[in-house]
């Protein structure tokens, strides 16, 4: 019987019809993966299909969806390959985060960071959680990499500095991820309408983590400009086309900021009197940040903000017909259990 898994299989196919298609001639394929994650809810999928060009209405993501683009660098040349990972769910399937991420996707590999800006309660919790937890799988990867292969951890941590400039005054002010890191502030048409002071705390406090990570900022709605200014950046992760030099730092219009082009002194210090500052204790610039964007929006409590882990309980899968055969299974099984607890008590053991 064979062995192999159903991805083993469907990759050994890919790569025959890529053979066949060019003819035999041995030109090798680029393959690139750029990895989803984000508020839930946040209009992760909506990128993904306006980047491969899907005229279809998105759908609930349910835990981890994989689908792929393909796309010619010129005339009669093999097809570059782009895998497409999204974990759904938010923050309540972070054990997921694992399992694209791999040794042998690793030096390949993109992270797209797609954050809700109508819900700046939930901005933060979201966007720690899931940076801290990728942050962490990664650099044991490239640890893991170094032992094997050290000349590839070595430029990997190269990579990472590759798109600040060695002159940049922020240069040993800042810690750049291990991979590309794009961050995408989503539903700017409803946030554009918030109140001009909070937009400016979630501007610069997005702007400070962008640049603190190395990462490219920018902000997306349905506008059609947007999505295509997106579309050029995630087709630069993915297969590797000309970055774009555009900017835009105008807290007023979605911001537009490509890595390495921002600085803490564009940035400026938190937005917070001098003297409440003086109140806030913060071990590093990041934790400052954090205090001073929860002082005015809170985080939601662990009770409230919890989401559901069981998808079977989510109710933006529900269906009629199964969840009615679910809880009457449900019962069956609440009544067995009470049935076998009192036919155990019953029972006269030998002293």
């Amino acid at each position: 019987m064979p062995s192999d898994t159903l991805w083993e299989i469907a990759k050994a196919e890919v790569e025959k019809k890529e053979i066949s298609e060019n003819g035999g001639d041995g030109i090798e394929v680029c393959e690139k993966s750029v990895f989803f994650i984000g508020s839930k809810n946040g209009g992760k999928t909506t990128i993904i299909l306006r980047c491969l060009d899907r005229d279809e209405p998105p759908k609930p993501t349910l835990a981890l969806e994989y689908t792929y683009g393909r796309r010619a660098k010129g005339h009669n040349t093999p097809k570059d390959i782009a895998h497409f990972w999204e974990l759904g769910g938010g923050t309540s399937l972070l054990d997921l985060i694992t399992i694209p991420i791999t040794n042998e996707t690793l030096r390949t590999f993109s992270l797209v960071l797609v954050l809700d800006l109508s819900r700046p309660n939930d901005l933060w919790p979201t966007m720690e959680s899931l940076l801290q937890i990728t942050k962490t799988h990664v650099d044991k990867l490239i640890v893991k990499l170094g032992k094997t292969n050290a000349k590839a951890a070595s430029e990997m941590r190269q990579k990472m500095w590759s798109n600040m400039q060695k002159d940049h005054p922020d240069r040993e002010l800042i810690d750049p991820f291990p991979i590309p890191l794009v961050i995408i502030g989503s539903k700017y048409d409803i946030f554009q309408d918030f109140d001009s002071e909070k937009r400016k705390i979630i501007c610069k406090t997005l702007r400070f983590v962008s640049h603190y990570y190395g990462a490219s900022l920018m902000f997306a709605s349905k506008s059609e400009a947007l999505l295509l200014k997106i579309r050029g950046v995630i087709n630069q992760l993915a297969f590797g086309i000309d970055k774009s030099k555009s900017i835009s730092v105008d807290q007023n219009k979605p911001l537009f900021i490509p890595a390495g082009l921002d600085s803490l002194s564009q940035i400026g210090s938190p937005p917070l009197s001098e003297n409440d500052l003086g109140q806030l204790h913060a071990q590093t610039p990041m934790d400052l940040w954090k205090k001073v964007y929860e002082k005015v929006f809170p985080p939601k409590s662990a009770s409230t903000s919890k989401e559901t882990r069981d998808p079977a309980r989510d109710p933006q899968y529900a269906e009629s017909e199964v969840d009615e055969m679910r809880a009457q299974k449900d019962q069956e099984l609440e009544q067995y259990k009470k049935n076998s607890s009192k036919s155990w008590k019953q029972i006269e053991f030998d002293s």
